[in-house]
């Protein structure tokens, strides 16, 4: 028989080969099998480049839901699934790495941006941000207050605010992470919420 029905029957059920198959002929319990046998591998690949669990964990539920939707794209083969899998968590990886900057800039530019408490102007274009991002920062929960101010305000480096706090260099570098995700999605709602 030609075709991938001769192959799912010719091949044993749990190969990786009639798992591809049938994963690429879309059958839902495939993902969850594609899932439960190479999650922990996507997830320890994406911890080691981000070095944050919570980014791992968002990164590997990215690889596999980016697998489904392009699963057509997968050829078929024992060693198939390892490899596309980790070629597809690098590219999650680079995203989530991308994403990190643009919030470390979004934020030091309102930070930049912020005049000394001398001299602020009602003209100053930046004050509402200045506003939110300073309250915001005041309402985190300690130690992630600390970081953020020691980060953003006396401009310490990571491996300082460790030294200072007494921290592990990252915790600091996590509690930064989700510090400037909420604080960007805070200024997005505030954005959002102006127009």
């Amino acid at each position: 028989m030609v075709g991938g029905t001769a192959v799912l029957e010719e091949a044993p059920e749990d190969s990786v080969e009639a798992l591809a198959v049938r994963f690429r002929a879309g059958h839902e319990e495939a993902l969850g099998e594609v899932y439960d046998r190479w999650s922990a591998l996507v997830h320890t690949y994406a911890l080691r480049a981000l070095a944050d669990t919570h980014d791992a964990e968002d990164v590997t539920q990215q690889v596999f839901v980016a697998a489904w939707r392009s699963r057509e794209t997968m050829t078929p083969s024992p060693s198939t699934f390892p490899a596309w899998l980790l070629g597809i968590a690098r590219h999650k990886i680079a995203d989530a790495r991308a994403a990190r900057a643009r919030d470390v800039r979004r934020i030091e530019a309102v930070v930049a941006a912020t005049p000394s408490d001398e001299g602020v102007g009602a003209e100053d274009v930046m004050e509402p941000d200045r506003i939110v991002v300073r309250q915001a920062v005041d309402e985190m929960a300690e130690p992630r207050r600390t970081i953020m101010l020691l980060a953003f305000w006396q401009d310490l480096t990571h491996a300082d605010i460790a030294a200072s706090t007494g921290l592990p260099l990252g915790t600091v570098k996590s509690h930064l992470r989700r510090g400037l995700t909420q604080l960007h999605r805070t200024l997005e709602e505030v954005r959002h919420g102006s127009r």
